[in-house]
């Protein structure tokens, strides 16, 4: 398969010609290394958000958006679709890597993890990535600086001229379509967590609204989780059989029910303190190859219709 960052590179390079029409802006720092503005300072948009999941994913899956209804108000929804689940959702788009370099805090994501591969998920995958380039995307309120580039280009092993940083606010329509386009990357991750095989996972679509963007990042943070726990559908076909798919989803969680306004206000609003388990999809479709199907969780409209204000 050809290098995760590679593809992710030229998705960016996309984005560099087209910076106007996404409206995003681009910046190139003193070390050469270049920030996208996805939605910081930038406006961004919809399909600021389509491009940017793509990249997160390393050009591994195909992402679109569709009109669906809670509680009969017409919504966006995002829709992505990948026949490489465990390479373009554990290997790229997790958001894996904390970043806390000189005043800078963010949280990363994207094809440069696989650089380093130091997490579990790269062990279970078996997987390293090589190329000459570096993509991470960047949630956080600020752009990230020359020191951030450089800590980036020293852990992936590449000069700074080749880093990438795509960067956005939660609270931004960027992000919350970015966002929203990670439900199958939780169904594949937890099903991993749980013990299953993610090189067993053949195929995976999901679904997922798009939040209203509020004022702060910390409620766009509540707002995208309640989008993912309580509105979000999955489909995975998978090669073997499993005694616990009833554990993906978020019903399976002693707090479902809860608004995750309510579940950070718990945690001091320090989303690693939020225990792993809470990040799930809301309602899963699993078809075994050669055995049957099954199904699991369900939506809740109604709190998410009052997570989002609908009501």
């Amino acid at each position: 398969m050809e290098s995760l960052n590679r593809m992710a590179v030229e998705l960016v390079d996309e984005a560099i010609d087209f910076a106007d029409e996404l409206a995003i802006e681009v910046h190139e720092l003193g070390n050469d290394a270049v920030v996208l503005d996805f939605g910081v300072e930038a406006l961004g948009g919809v399909e600021a958000g389509l491009l940017l999941a793509e990249i997160q994913t390393g050009g591994l899956a195909t992402v679109q958006t569709g009109v669906d209804e809670i509680e009969g108000t017409p919504r966006t929804h995002v829709e992505v679709s990948t026949d490489h689940p465990a390479m373009a959702f554990l290997a790229a788009q997790k958001a894996g890597w904390e970043l806390s370099i000189e005043g800078f805090e963010g949280l990363a994501s994207g094809p440069a993890r696989a650089l380093v591969a130091e997490e579990e998920e790269f062990q279970r995958i078996g997987y390293r990535d090589a190329a000459d380039f570096s993509v991470l995307a960047v949630e956080s309120e600020a752009l990230p600086g020359e020191a951030v580039a450089e800590h980036v280009a020293e852990r992936t092993g590449v000069p700074t001229s080749s880093v990438f940083l795509p960067t956005f606010s939660t609270a931004s329509l960027t992000g919350s379509v970015a966002l929203a386009a990670r439900a199958g990357e939780l169904a594949t991750f937890r099903l991993s967590e749980l013990g299953y095989d993610p090189l067993d996972v053949l195929s995976v679509t999901a679904s997922a609204p798009v939040a209203p963007v509020p004022e702060s990042d910390e409620a766009a943070m509540a707002r995208t989780n309640d989008a993912l726990a309580y509105g979000s559908r999955v489909h995975a076909t998978v090669e073997t059989g499993f005694d616990r798919f009833d554990e993906i989803v978020s019903t399976a969680g002693e707090a479902f029910g809860t608004p995750f306004a309510e579940i950070f206000a718990d945690h001091g609003w320090d989303f690693y303190d939020v225990p792993v388990g809470l990040f799930a999809p809301a309602q899963v479709t699993v078809d075994v190859v050669g055995e049957g199907v099954e199904v699991v969780g369900g939506t809740d409209e109604a709190l998410l219709a009052e997570s989002f204000g609908l009501r």
